[in-house]
């Protein structure tokens, strides 16, 4: 039980290291809120998200998803579309010195649908989830497979509440506000970026 439990941490922690738009949207959360307390709505929505799609990926029910050409397709186009607007949204935000219109600028509700749709209308994440995730938890049954399970829930939670955290920090150590804009810049960028690579992807397919 303790090798599926270990095997769960390792490959998780592999697949939520890469910088993505999911980990950029939770530390640029986490810097330019007033409070940490203010980033957790995006913190416990991506943490949830996480947790159902690990959960079905076990359970295999996500298999559909891989048997479905029409369901691919309408995710993705859901995904560019909220992507782009994600993307627009951060990059036309002007966060002061210490963040004091961050709470303004993403108040609860938006950080829950943008955390829920990068999550989940994100076919990479899916698709990691499935295919990394779901096919290496065959390996395992009973005990052992809720322990790898939980494993990659553990890591999935403890990720996003360090990356807040981290996000905090840096927050709190620009006095000028310059980090949090260009931090906003970049983290549009990479939005538009992986919204440009999905449409490409849904043309192909």
């Amino acid at each position: 039980m303790m090798k599926a439990f270990l095997h769960g941490l390792i490959l998780a922690f592999g697949l939520i290291l890469p910088l993505g738009v999911q980990n950029v949207f939770i530390l640029t959360q986490g810097a330019i809120q007033r409070r940490w307390l203010h980033a957790l709505p995006a913190v416990l929505t991506a943490s949830l998200c996480d947790t159902l799609l690990i959960l079905l990926a076990v359970l295999g029910v996500s298999l559909v998803w891989l048997g479905s050409a029409w369901l691919k397709t309408v995710v993705m186009g859901a995904g560019v579309l909220f992507l782009l607007y994600m993307g627009w949204s951060t990059w036309k935000s002007e966060p002061a010195a210490g963040g004091s219109e961050a709470a303004e600028m993403f108040p609860p509700r938006k950080q829950i649908a943008f955390a829920a749709s990068v999550s989940l209308l994100n076919p990479h994440a899916i698709l990691d989830t499935i295919g990394v995730i779901g096919t290496s938890s065959l390996a395992y049954t009973g005990m052992e497979k809720a322990s790898f399970t939980a494993a990659c829930v553990i890591v999935s939670w403890g990720w996003f509440l360090g990356l807040s955290f981290a996000g905090r920090v840096v927050g709190r150590l620009d006095g000028s506000g310059r980090v949090l804009g260009a931090m906003n810049r970049i983290s549009a960028l990479i939005i538009w970026g992986v919204a440009g690579y999905m449409l490409m992807q849904l043309f192909r397919g």
